[in-house]
C-alpha cells in the first residue's frame, strides 16, 4: 500500500525519512487533496534510475532484433569484450 502523507506533515523531516528508508519505497505528499510531490530514499532513487536504465538497454536491443539486426553469439561477444578490456 503506497504511503501518503499530506503535504504539513512534511515538518516531521525524521519520521519521513525513517519511513522512506525502512519501507524503500517514495512517500507520495498531497496539496490539497492531490498528488503535489514524491519524496524517496537516495538509495530507491538510485534503484529506480539503474531499472530504467536496464528497461531502455532491453527495449532497444528489441529494436534491433525487430529491424533485423544481426545477432551474435554471447559466447563470441564476451570474448571479444574480454580481449579488447582485458589488461
Amino acid at each position: 500500500m503506497p504511503n501518503i502523507i499530506p503535504i504539513t506533515e512534511l515538518r516531521k523531516t525524521n519520521e519521513i525519512s525513517d519511513l522512506c528508508h525502512k519501507s524503500q519505497e517514495p512517500v507520495f505528499v498531497t496539496k490539497n487533496g492531490y498528488g503535489d510531490l514524491v519524496v524517496m530514499s537516495m538509495e530507491a532513487y538510485e534503484k529506480l534510475v539503474y531499472d530504467k536504465r536496464i528497461d531502455s538497454a532491453v527495449a532497444e536491443a528489441e529494436q534491433e532484433v525487430q529491424a533485423g539486426t544481426e545477432l551474435i553469439d554471447a559466447r563470441e561477444a564476451l570474448a571479444g569484450l574480454r580481449r579488447k578490456y582485458a589488461k
